[in-house]
């Protein structure tokens, strides 16, 4: 088969496509034709070495058909989502025309989406719904801002809390791109900066009610001064960078009251803490399938052009989610 391997550590030309064997799955594993992918930002941190030492074939999520389930749970054919579980990291990963993935991290999806569209939604969507429902637990008519609303996860984050009946505000790096975090349901768009809190309490003087802060830790403790006694900051993202918070002092920098967490879903879907089935997938892709949810790919590369794809990672030109589909 044909699989996407990394040559060495470095940019998107040390991709390359080999023919490797077809892996063959253990009991508790399930193997899966892979139709297509998502792209996500931990797999240029795989790809570069950010993360350490990681498998050579990349993948954290794909979409498919089962090839073979040991265990029996699935049947040949069946349409399945699998995300995460070591994928990309500890086990190798889904740019491959197949792929042994954990059976608690493959669940079986019926949908008439077709494999582009679907891609677009395993690991986003799912990220998205739990930090609002989880890390958050946002509630109807409440006040949501999502930093970083132009990435992937911030744009599912908007779509699943308007459906939610949350009052969204968004904050993008570019004014002039505002107009997809508008279609998508946010009220209000600000240009991100370091200062937002600011803003913000001009409109809800008392503060939010929660912050889906998807820049990092450049922004955090602007953030929780943005949110009223109560309320819930959760961090998801870092497309600020990740640097640490220089000379940290809780007592300095942390207004009381206010719950931070974070969430980090390529290393705790599928475990016993974080099991898949706690996040609705057949209902979102219903509500995709419906129109409800606008879930579908901002831009869709073939196989062979994943060094394209990865240019376009890096220099963050994918305006939302891209995916490659799998001939």
């Amino acid at each position: 088969m044909r699989a996407i391997v990394r040559r060495q550590y470095g940019g998107p030309e040390q991709l390359e496509i080999r023919e490797v064997s077809m892996p063959s799955p253990a009991l508790g594993q399930v193997l899966v034709r892979v139709r297509a992918f998502g792209l996500n930002r931990a797999e240029q941190y795989f790809r570069t070495g950010a993360w350490g030492e990681v498998a050579a074939i990349s993948g954290i999520e794909c979409v498919g058909e089962v090839i073979e389930d040991p265990a029996r749970r699935l049947e040949p054919g069946q349409r399945v989502i699998a995300l995460m579980g070591g994928l990309g990291r500890s086990l190798p990963g889904s740019y491959a025309e197949a792929v042994c993935v954990p059976a608690p991290n493959v669940v079986p999806v019926r949908t008439n989406l077709g494999w582009e569209r679907l891609a677009a939604l395993p690991e986003t969507y799912a990220t998205a719904w739990s930090c609002l429902h989880d890390n958050l637990r946002l509630e109807p008519g409440q006040r949501l801002v999502v930093r970083g609303a132009n990435s992937a996860l911030g744009q599912a984050a908007i779509d699943l809390a308007r459906h939610h009946g949350a009052q969204v505000m968004a904050t993008v790096r570019d004014l002039a791109r505002a107009d997809t975090p508008r279609a998508l349901g946010a009220r209000l768009v600000l240009e991100e900066g370091p200062s937002l809190h600011a803003h913000l309490l001009e409109v809800a003087p008392s503060g939010v009610d929660a912050v889906l802060d998807l820049v990092g830790t450049s922004t955090v403790l602007d953030s929780l001064r943005a949110v009223r006694r109560g309320g819930h900051v959760c961090i998801a993202g870092f497309l600020g960078g990740g640097a640490p918070i220089e000379r940290f002092d809780p007592m300095a920098h942390l207004p009381s009251g206010r719950q931070l967490s974070f969430f980090a879903s390529a290393f705790v879907y599928g475990t016993p803490e974080y099991p898949l089935s706690d996040v609705p997938f057949q209902q979102l892709i219903e509500l995709a399938e419906a129109g409800t949810l606008r879930a579908s790919p901002s831009r869709v590369f073939r196989f062979e052009e994943i060094q394209d794809a990865h240019r376009a990672l890096d220099a963050q030109e994918g305006h939302g989610k891209m995916v490659v589909v799998v001939d």
